[in-house]
C-alpha cells in the first residue's frame, strides 16, 4: 500500500512540472507570455479606459531611475484613479465613463530618460503638470493626436534639441510652459498665431534667433496676421533668458496687443524702440531689462494705460525720461537705471522721492548715483542713430495736458542729444 501512495505522489510531482498549467491554472501566461497583461486581466477596473492605460503607467514606473519621495509606491493595482499624481473625471465624449484625465507630477523630483510611450499614449488627457522633475529627451510627434490635452507644463527639467513642433497641430492647447530647460534652435512663428493658446512660458532655454523672425515686419504679412489673429488670447509671454538678438519688431502690437505680461529681459535685443510699443494698452508688465537697446525712450510709452511695472534697466538708452510715461495712472515701478538718460521732468522726479523711479548710474545731473562724467563723455563721443526720430514725440493717444504730433514715416534719422 505504501508503495502505491509513493507511486500517486511522484506522479503528481511529474505532471506539475511538465504540464503546470493543469496544477496552477493560468500561472504559464505569466511565466512564458506578457506578464503585464496577464495582471491586468486578473484586475477589475471601473472602466475599460482605465484598463487601457493600466500598462502604459506600469512600463513608464519601470522606466524611472529615480524616486525620492516614492510616488511611485502607490501606483499599484487598479485603482488608478487614486495613484498619487493621477486624477479622473468623465471624458468629454461620454460623460458616464471614468478616464484618467489629468497628471500632476509637480515637485515629485522623478527622473526617466523620456516620456515618450506614456504621455504621448495617454488617449483621454487634458492637462499634464510636471515642472521641477528630472525628465529629458525630446517631445514625441504622437502628442498631436491627442484630442482633449489643453494644458502641458514641462518647465524646469532636462528636455533638449529644438522646438517641438507637434505642438503646433495641438488644436486645443492654451496653455504651454516649457521653460528651465535647454531647448534650442528657433521658434516657428506660427505659434504666436495659435487661436487658442493663451499662455507661453519659453524662458530659460537656449533659443537663438532673431526677433524679426518670429514677428515678421513685412506689411502684407502683418495685414495678413491680423486677419489671422482677429481677437488674439494670447495672455502671458515669456522670452526671458534666451539669446533672442536683433531689433524689436515694429509689429510687435500686431501680435500682443491683448498680452498682460511681455518678458524679453536678458537677452541680446539692440537697435532702437519703435513707438509701436504705445500700443501695447492691455500689457501690465513689460521688461526689457540687460538688452542692448538704445535710443530714446518714445512718448508713446504713455498709452500703456495698464502698465504697472516697467523695466528698461541695464541697456544703452539715452536722452530724457519722458514726462508724459511718469504720469501714467496704474505705474508702481519703472526702473531705467544702468542706461545713459541725460534728465528728468518735475513729474518724474516726483516718482523718484516715492521709489518708484529707479534712475540711478545714467548721466542725470543733479541726480545721485550717476555714472562719471568720463563714462558719460566716452559714451557720448561716438554718434548714435535712431530712424523715424520724430515719431518718439508722437503721442498716439489722448493724455491730459500732453500732446503730440503724428510721425512721419519717412523721417531721417538724427543724432544723439550730448548730456547737458
Amino acid at each position: 500500500m505504501q508503495m502505491i501512495i509513493i507511486f500517486i505522489f511522484k506522479l503528481i510531482v511529474i505532471v506539475a512540472v511538465f504540464h503546470p498549467c493543469k496544477i496552477l491554472g493560468e500561472l504559464t501566461s505569466i511565466v512564458d507570455g506578457n506578464p503585464v497583461e496577464a495582471i491586468r486581466n486578473k484586475l477589475t477596473f471601473i472602466d475599460q479606459r482605465l484598463a487601457v492605460v493600466y500598462p502604459l503607467i506600469q512600463t513608464f514606473k519601470k522606466s524611472i531611475t529615480s524616486d525620492p519621495q516614492n510616488i511611485t509606491g502607490s501606483w499599484v493595482g487598479s485603482d488608478i484613479c487614486n495613484y498619487k499624481g493621477f486624477y479622473c473625471d468623465n471624458p468629454p465624449d461620454n460623460k458616464t465613463a471614468t478616464a484618467l484625465a489629468s497628471i500632476d507630477f509637480n515637485g515629485f523630483h522623478l527622473k526617466a530618460p523620456t516620456l515618450d510611450g506614456f504621455l504621448d499614449l495617454l488617449p483621454d488627457l487634458a492637462l499634464f503638470h510636471a515642472n521641477s522633475n528630472f525628465f529629458s529627451g525630446t517631445i514625441s510627434p504622437n502628442i498631436a493626436k491627442l484630442p482633449y490635452l489643453y494644458e502641458i507644463d514641462l518647465s524646469n527639467n532636462l528636455f533638449t534639441g529644438s522646438f517641438p513642433i507637434a505642438i503646433l497641430g495641438m488644436r486645443t492647447l492654451s496653455f504651454l510652459d516649457i521653460r528651465f530647460n535647454s531647448f534650442t534652435g528657433s521658434i516657428p512663428p506660427q505659434l504666436f498665431t495659435k487661436q487658442d493658446l493663451d499662455i507661453l512660458f519659453l524662458n530659460n532655454n537656449d533659443f537663438i534667433q532673431q526677433l524679426a523672425e518670429i514677428l515678421p515686419v513685412d506689411q502684407k504679412q502683418e495685414r495678413k496676421l491680423a486677419e489671422i489673429l482677429g481677437t488674439s488670447h494670447l495672455f502671458y509671454l515669456t522670452l526671458a533668458n534666451n539669446k533672442f538678438f536683433g531689433p524689436i519688431p515694429r509689429s510687435i502690437a500686431t501680435y500682443f496687443s491683448s498680452v498682460s505680461e511681455v518678458l524679453l529681459l536678458n537677452n541680446m535685443l539692440s537697435g532702437c524702440l519703435p513707438y509701436e510699443l504705445g500700443f501695447l494698452t492691455e500689457t501690465v508688465v513689460f521688461d526689457v531689462g540687460n538688452n542692448l537697446l538704445t535710443g530714446p525712450l518714445p512718448f508713446s510709452l504713455g498709452c500703456m494705460k495698464k502698465a504697472e511695472v516697467i523695466n528698461f534697466a541695464g541697456n544703452l538708452l539715452y536722452g530724457g525720461v519722458p514726462e508724459v510715461l511718469c504720469a501714467m495712472d496704474n505705474l508702481a515701478n519703472l526702473s531705467l537705471s544702468d542706461n545713459y538718460l541725460t534728465s528728468v521732468g518735475p513729474v518724474c522726479r516726483g516718482l523718484i522721492k516715492k521709489g518708484v523711479l529707479d534712475v540711478r548710474n545714467n548721466c542725470i545731473m543733479g541726480q545721485p548715483d550717476q555714472r562719471s562724467v568720463a563714462e558719460c563723455s566716452v559714451f557720448f563721443s561716438k554718434p548714435r542713430y535712431c530712424s523715424y526720430r520724430p515719431t518718439y514725440r508722437y503721442l498716439p493717444c489722448w493724455v491730459p495736458h500732453f500732446s503730440g504730433s503724428p510721425p512721419s514715416p519717412m523721417a531721417p534719422s538724427e543724432p544723439a542729444p550730448a548730456p547737458v
